[in-house]
């Protein structure tokens, strides 16, 4: 199918600063609950979620990466602070890799203060479990707004993870105007993240309680983890005119074959919590199809595999082959790196359902919402602007059901 032509206007909305959820509400799950089921729209909360979704049982999926500490804060020898954002390893390119380095590593970042940082190592004294490690942090190259780091330490006990663990910040959302706090160490991540990798929490699945999801499986339901490590360009707005113009960033994805298996293909309906899962179940389906199409999946999705890619294929089929893919390669678990960009005119293929927050207007997340109910997100949007909600990361939920 040709790639849609979308204007960029048509995904706009004023967003008044105070509906911005600038902390999150002391319990997870008392956020409120949108629910709008084939075009009609109610409220309730997120504790009472289950009540809304299918009778006879539906299958879950959650995004379990985890945020790390990726805000580093160096200070020159004239007292000039600059701050090292880590948005993904280059050296090695996985990050599980990456983080159990423990010489050295290399990493794109962002540069803060950068006009004071010309030359020379910057040196960052850290308190670790095996004692006091400095890690040194020099500039290799410069590419438009980001950075090549190379970081190097000289005790070989700890892991690059135990040290930004030790010394970074969690990087909250620019949009909240202040500074992390103590809450967003805990706040800020889902209460089942597992492997860390990403700069941007999954936001969906911040108002998710241990008892919620015990609840959920006791009835006997399905839930299914899988990996999608947010990066930083979920926050660029969409500034082109036309959307087909816009770059979409790529993330990376981790999947275990048991999981492509417990999605049930198609037998049950498919929950999605957050837009970080609906793009990776979909990405899945796009990556077998790449492989019944003949071609190879080594470098993952580009933007517009979505939309160039044959388009008959069942799940069935797509996630028959890519199972049959990481079995020929002797691997249980999936590594690859998803490109899409799921904007209106996208049929979706795996998810039925989808549970998410708020979106920035321009954002991509906001073209996914309407890829998913069509121009109805205008009817959501101003039904929550009306009655009171909380928006973006730290804010209220909704559960979207489309009429198809």
């Amino acid at each position: 199918m040709p790639v849609p032509h979308i204007d960029t206007a048509l995904y706009d909305y004023e967003l008044p600063d105070e509906r911005i959820a600038k902390y999150p509400l002391d319990k997870r799950d008392k956020s409120k609950l949108l629910i709008y089921d084939k075009g009609e729209i109610k409220q309730s909360h997120f504790a009472n979620i289950e009540d809304f979704l299918p009778k006879g049982g539906f299958t879950m999926v959650f995004n379990n990466t985890k945020v790390i500490r990726a805000r580093l804060m160096f200070h020159k020898e004239t007292g000039a602070q600059i701050e090292i954002f880590c948005l993904e390893p280059i050296i090695p390119t996985e990050v599980q890799l990456a983080f159990v380095e423990r010489k050295s590593t290399t990493w794109k970042c962002i540069i803060g203060n950068s006009k004071k940082w010309k030359e020379g190592t910057l040196h960052l004294n850290t308190k670790t479990a095996h004692g006091d490690v400095v890690l040194n942090a020099t500039r290799k190259s410069v590419d438009g707004n980001t950075s090549e780091i190379i970081f190097d330490w000289e005790n070989e006990n700890v892991t690059f993870a135990e040290l930004i663990e030790a010394a970074g910040v969690i990087p909250i959302p620019p949009y909240l105007n202040r500074e992390t706090e103590n809450i967003d160490n805990t706040r800020y991540q889902t209460v089942y993240s597992e492997h860390k990798g990403s700069v941007a929490a999954p936001t969906a699945g911040l108002h998710f309680t241990e008892d919620i999801l015990a609840k959920i499986k006791a009835d006997g339901n399905e839930l299914v983890n899988l990996t999608l490590h947010v990066g930083a360009g979920t926050f660029k707005p969409v500034q082109t005119k036309d959307v087909e113009q816009h770059v979409m960033h790529a993330e990376h994805v981790v999947v275990e074959a048991q999981a492509i298996k417990n999605i049930g293909w198609g037998k049950k309906p498919l929950v999605a919590v957050g837009t970080t899962s609906v793009r990776t179940l979909e990405s899945l389906y796009w990556l077998g199809v790449k492989l019944l199409a003949g071609h190879d999946i080594e470098n993952g999705l580009s933007q517009w595999d979505a939309y160039e890619l044959p388009q008959d294929y069942s799940a069935q089929d797509a996630l028959g082959a890519l199972l049959k893919y990481m079995e020929e390669k002797g691997t249980d678990e999936l590594h690859s790196i998803t490109q899409i960009m799921i904007m209106p005119g996208y049929k979706f293929r795996i998810v039925d359902l989808l549970i998410t927050n708020f979106h920035q207007p321009h954002s991509t997340l906001l073209l996914l919402i309407g890829a998913f109910i069509g121009l109805d997100w205008q009817k959501v949007y101003r039904y929550a602007l009306d009655n009171d909600f909380r928006f973006l990361s730290y804010g209220d939920s909704s559960l979207l059901i489309p009429q198809r």
